[in-house]
């Protein structure tokens, strides 16, 4: 089949490497949202509305994978785009797959979500009929419950309602004949062809396409790493911060231990980090490796707020709770993250009117103790 032009979105410099974000079936590139600001600091970032979906045009059927796949080499050929990492829910994992057996020229890395390399007897052709007979609205309860827990349900219902309005606005023969292009592929004789380094994010409570279906694609492609989410189908929405986390992990090659350790170092000196790893034993070493992943490598490293402003809440969260052999060490930090001594005792001032005058005086004290060692 001839392919489409997809309707696309971009955000993120222009020079920078590109990444495709392609939806679930019976969604749009607005289920991306959530992934945006953060990619586009370091990427071109580009989202999709399938053919049949959004504003996409709805050829008639049938689709193949094929020709769903084939509509995004053809995107990229348009926009001048040699290669991408492609990222993909479901529908869009099965599309990230494809490119990389089919185009692997044409694939940086691969995060195929939420998804299967086969998926015969999982009703698609079924769905398909349903949709055919009685519009999306015959399928959109059902497949609203298993895009979302019932928790995440419960706690944002305006949100699960937006959502299902994607299903209901998908056009008949978008929605049916891509559960026709789902039931006929097969992708698992290819995964031992894909050479992209790929990292699989499996939803753990996806009642659509469960976790062996991932677990299997993590076994077929050589050197795949498997990660897993607490969420249903649409884990990016559902679990946003730690899909986000995950994405950035793997497109950008991070190493999160080399990472939170140069922080670490940037922020507590040298001198403090030498004797840290100096003493830690076999008992302390997990936990030294998960402060310097996730403290240090992760929450400290994102871009959202300057140091400046991490010691400052660290300051004043360290004295609201009273984790006193934690404060002078961060006092140091602060100096170092470009604070003065007058905006340190601001901070405590600040955290005696919430946290307790008593409090914040041993802080004031341990405080001007370690700026006297200093020198300040």
């Amino acid at each position: 089949m001839t392919p489409v032009e997809l309707h696309h979105v971009i955000d993120g410099p222009a020079d920078a490497p590109a990444v495709v974000l392609f939806p679930s079936l019976g969604a749009t590139l607005e289920m991306w949202e959530p992934q945006v600001h953060a990619l586009s600091h370091h990427f071109r970032v580009i989202r999709v509305d399938p053919r049949g979906h959004g504003r996409s045009p709805v050829p008639a059927g049938p689709y193949t994978l094929d020709d769903i796949a084939g509509d995004v080499v053809a995107l990229l050929d348009r926009l001048g785009v040699d290669r991408a990492h492609v990222v993909g829910v479901s529908l869009g994992g099965m599309v990230a797959l494809w490119m990389a057996i089919n185009r692997p020229e044409r694939v940086g890395r691969i995060i195929p979500t939420a998804t299967a390399a086969a998926l015969h007897e999982a009703g698609f052709a079924a769905r398909a009929e349903a949709v055919r007979a009685g519009g999306t609205a015959a399928v959109a309860d059902v497949v609203i419950e298993r895009w979302l827990t019932p928790e995440a349900r419960a706690l944002d219902p305006a949100r699960a309602e937006h959502m299902k309005s994607w299903i209901l606005d998908t056009p008949v023969e978008g929605y049916a004949a891509s559960c026709e292009a789902i039931d006929a592929m097969d992708l698992l004789d290819g995964l031992a062809l894909i050479t992209a380094p790929t990292l699989v994010i499996s939803a753990l409570r996806d009642p659509a396409i469960p976790p062996e279906h991932q677990v299997r694609i993590a076994a077929g492609v050589p050197g795949a790493r498997l990660a897993a989410v607490d969420a249903a189908h649409i884990p990016n929405v559902e679990q946003p911060e730690q899909v986000t986390a995950l994405i950035l992990e793997h497109l950008l090659a991070r190493d999160p231990h080399a990472e939170g350790m140069a922080t670490r170092r940037a922020v507590l000196g040298d001198d403090h980090v030498d004797r840290a790893v100096a003493r830690t034993t076999p008992f302390t070493a997990p936990f030294q490796d998960f402060i310097t992943r996730y403290a240090w490598g992760d929450v400290w490293s994102r871009p959202g707020l300057d140091r400046r402003s991490r010691s400052m809440i660290t300051l004043a969260l360290l004295c609201g709770l009273k984790h006193e052999n934690e404060l002078a060490m961060h006092v140091r930090a602060a100096i170092g993250n470009g604070l003065e001594p007058a905006e340190i005792a601001e901070v405590f001032l600040h955290t005696a009117v919430y946290a307790g005058v008593p409090t914040a005086n041993s802080a004031y004290a341990i405080a001007q103790e370690t700026l006297t060692e200093l020198g300040l």
